[in-house]
């Protein structure tokens, strides 16, 4: 191969013709001796003596000016078989206007956005590992097995006990970006892996960590959508500018199901069903809006209200009526969290589900002391969805389960 390209394609539009060009893309329609080239920045049509062959990788040499290249192609290679491939990878990323990669684009974009947002507050961004020896004891949450390891790991639902344990070791301001993996969630709002962002700050609760929420995503917002912080909703815009709504679960019950908590409790059945099916479609269709004070029954890692111990401090944002994201005012007590955690024992085993064993560490990074703290876990995906307008979180990855 010659010297590799000197520019992407988008460049073309920014040179002053007539400009010698050197670039590379692959030809995705021919007509005569002019081939249209595209590349993840766009297209352009060159003019060649000889057209490469539909789907060829090529480079491209010769003068922009200002309409097409007039050059010559070199091909560097060529499909063996019929081009667009049934089922490929090509069709995947650039249908309906190469949707996929755009929305690839801009998921950078939001990552980028989220480490400006995170690093400019003084929050250390972490990496902590992906199989550990406890996922968690959730009731509603299931992990995938690490096989042939010894003593046994799973694959993290969350890095929530690894990024308290780093509060714990004395970093008060962390973020991370982490892959996690749920074993039976598949769905529009749902993938088995799927990457959760995540921060903790010392000497706060669910009050600051909800204003770090909403500023946040207002800002991923700007970056993505060129200053503007509305997005499409379904159907009806909404402003994801703060300051968000505040609502108790207990108001939204009474609001949009017509019962208080306490009717219903505590058949936790009923309640959930009452939740998904009556009370979450209604949340932030205007605006966002945070569903806060959850029963003390779903505190998970959460502390009880000191000024209400019959509700925790947790909170859950919504947009457009799916949940984004679920933050609490953290435990930091050890003899209460081996409680809960062998009371999650007991009734995963009442469920037929696996009993994760106790992760003895992070109840020892209580035991040596955890600050005051607030954290949240936010599902990066769907942000980017709901930023978009997309239909689906696997729309806006690059290989949802179904594509592999």
């Amino acid at each position: 191969m010659s010297e590799s390209p000197r520019y992407p394609i988008e460049i073309l539009q920014r040179l002053r013709p007539p400009a010698p060009v050197k670039l590379g893309g692959r030809v995705v329609e021919v007509a005569g001796g002019e081939v249209r080239l595209e590349d993840i920045t766009g297209s352009v049509r060159v003019e060649c003596a000889k057209a490469p062959p539909l789907g060829a990788w090529v480079i491209a040499e010769g003068e922009w000016n200002g309409v097409v290249v007039v050059g010559t192609c070199e091909v560097l290679t060529a499909p063996t078989g019929a081009f667009p491939r049934a089922g490929g990878d090509w069709p995947s990323f650039q249908a309906d206007g190469a949707a996929r990669m755009r929305a690839l684009r801009a998921r950078a974009k939001a990552r980028r956005a989220v480490r400006d947002f995170f690093d400019d507050r003084a929050f250390l961004e972490v990496e902590t590992p992906a199989a550990v020896p406890s996922p968690g004891l959730d009731l509603h949450l299931d992990a995938f097995p690490v096989a042939g390891v010894d003593p046994p790991r799973w694959l993290i639902t969350s890095p929530e006990y690894q990024m308290k344990r780093m509060l714990a070791g004395g970093a008060p301001r962390i973020y991370q970006l982490a892959r996690c993996w749920r074993r039976g969630e598949l769905g529009a709002n749902h993938q088995p892996e799927f990457t959760m962002l995540e921060w903790y700050r010392a000497f706060a609760g669910s009050a600051e960590v909800m204003r770090d929420t909403e500023q946040l995503v207002a800002h991923v917002a700007r970056t993505m959508l060129d200053g503007s912080t509305v997005i499409p909703g379904s159907g009806t815009p909404i402003d994801v500018a703060p300051p968000w709504q505040r609502l108790t679960v207990d108001e939204a019950f009474r609001t949009f199901a017509g019962v208080g908590v306490q009717d219903v409790l505590p058949d936790e059945e009923r309640f959930f069903r009452i939740l998904v099916d009556q009370v979450e479609p209604q949340l932030g269709r205007m605006r966002p809006i945070f569903l806060t004070h959850w029963p003390a029954s779903m505190a998970s890692l959460a502390r009880l209200d000191p000024n209400d111990p019959s509700v925790c401090d947790r909170f859950e944002a919504y947009i457009a009526g799916i949940e984004l994201c679920n933050g609490f005012g953290e435990l930091v007590d050890p003899v209460e969290q081996r409680r809960r955690l062998r009371a999650d024992q007991e009734r995963r085993v009442a469920e037929g589900k696996i009993a994760y064993p106790i992760d003895e560490r992070f109840i020892g990074a209580l035991e040596e002391g955890l600050p005051p703290s607030g954290g949240n876990a936010l599902g990066f995906d769907r942000l980017v969805m709901l930023l978009l307008g997309a239909e689906s979180i696997g729309d806006v990855m690059a290989f949802p389960t179904e594509r592999l």
